[in-house]
């Protein structure tokens, strides 16, 4: 199953309006420090392949930094099916911690939440589906030539986990 597939099914969401600021900050200046560095090694344009699978990418990945550098910005696209998602992931000071809203074309959200641990990003959430809570477990770590990504959920409370993706982001090359 494509990483993106399995979340689609996740529908959690959540809004709030920012505070308004007095004065604009200077770009990035907000964000300067290290913390909101620890998921750059995610910047990329990738090709995304299932580990294991075919040698054909499953999927585009664009991640950049937008919103003067304080937030990373995620676009995957679908190879097949249409399916296009982004997600945006963002360091709170406030709590000290990383948070990560993911939202599709297919009206799909999901909200996740962790940080820096043993050089992975480990995030932690979970979703309902047909009113059955489901855990997910999501990680990121940089290995030789690209990021890999694995994902399990658990739907008994976290006493078994079961795979729900593995991924590798690769630097896309050509058009």
């Amino acid at each position: 199953m494509t990483r993106y597939a399995a979340l689609a099914l996740a529908p959690l969401f959540l809004t709030a309006p920012l505070p308004a600021a007095s004065a604009p900050a200077a770009p990035g200046a907000a964000c300067a420090a290290g913390q909101y560095r620890e998921f750059d090694f995610w910047l990329g344009d990738w090709d995304v392949f299932d580990v294991g699978g075919a040698a054909t990418p499953v999927a585009r990945a664009h991640i950049t930094r937008v919103l003067d550098g304080c937030v990373v910005h995620e676009l995957y696209e679908a190879s097949t099916g249409g399916l296009r998602g982004e997600s945006f992931s963002l360091y709170d000071r406030s709590r000290s911690l990383w948070h990560q809203t993911w939202v599709t074309n297919r009206g799909r959200l999901l909200q996740i939440e962790g940080g820096l641990r043993q050089d992975r990003m480990m995030f932690n959430g979970s979703y309902l589906e047909d009113g059955k809570n489901t855990l997910i477990r999501a990680l990121w770590w940089p290995v030789r030539d690209g990021v890999r990504e694995r994902a399990e959920i658990s739907a008994d409370g976290g006493q078994t986990w079961q795979p729900s993706f593995d991924l590798i982001f690769h630097a896309h090359h050509g058009k």
